[in-house]
């Protein structure tokens, strides 16, 4: 089998659909996005990528805090409205319901099964983006969205984006248990 170099804009596949909230001149604002990861253990950090031209990127530089809302299936067209307009010229604030936790200055979404509040950390200037290094105050969830005391992906039903295609996706099967489908191997 002859692997094929299909260029430098390789991207993780697929990508975690979320909803980044912060806090403009006193209102809500969300922006759809895809880059966000969990960066560390304990603390518990989580990193998000935002343009440097963005409302959200000035945001959270002044409030120091952010969540990361993650949406079910079901609410993909509102998300995608979210990455479509800019909160320079739309008030997106009017699309949800809106709860804060303990940082008055991360708005999350009621809609959403997972909402994250997080405390900035660190800011690492790349070309294009800022990565912004938060760490997790609080999590989260409803009742009906656990199982065993633990978010259950089948009840969230959350989506996937996937680029350079640019294309949302829901989760499918479970394929296996985590660090223990391998196993075997190690006979």
């Amino acid at each position: 089998m002859e692997k094929i170099d299909i260029g430098r804009n390789g991207f993780v596949y697929p990508m975690p659909v979320a909803l980044l909230g912060t806090n403009v001149n006193g209102k809500a604002n969300f922006m759809a996005l895809g880059w966000v990861m969990r960066a560390s253990m304990n603390p518990p950090l989580l990193t998000v990528s935002v343009n440097k031209n963005h409302l959200t990127n000035k945001a959270i530089r002044e409030n120091k805090t952010f969540s990361v809302n993650f949406p079910s299936v079901d609410m993909m067209e509102k998300t995608d409205y979210c990455g479509l307009v800019s909160g320079k010229s739309t008030d997106k604030s009017y699309l949800f319901e809106i709860y804060y936790g303990n940082l008055e200055t991360a708005p999350m979404i009621e809609e959403c099964p997972l909402s994250l509040e997080c405390k900035l950390i660190d800011i690492y200037e790349m070309p294009t983006n800022d990565l912004f290094i938060g760490e997790i105050e609080s999590t989260y969830t409803e009742k009906q969205y656990l199982s065993d005391g633990k978010p259950d992906i089948k009840k969230m039903n959350p989506a996937v984006l996937t680029m350079p295609d640019n294309n949302y996706w829901s989760v499918g099967k479970n394929t296996g248990k985590a660090w223990d489908i391998g196993k075997n191997l190690k006979k």
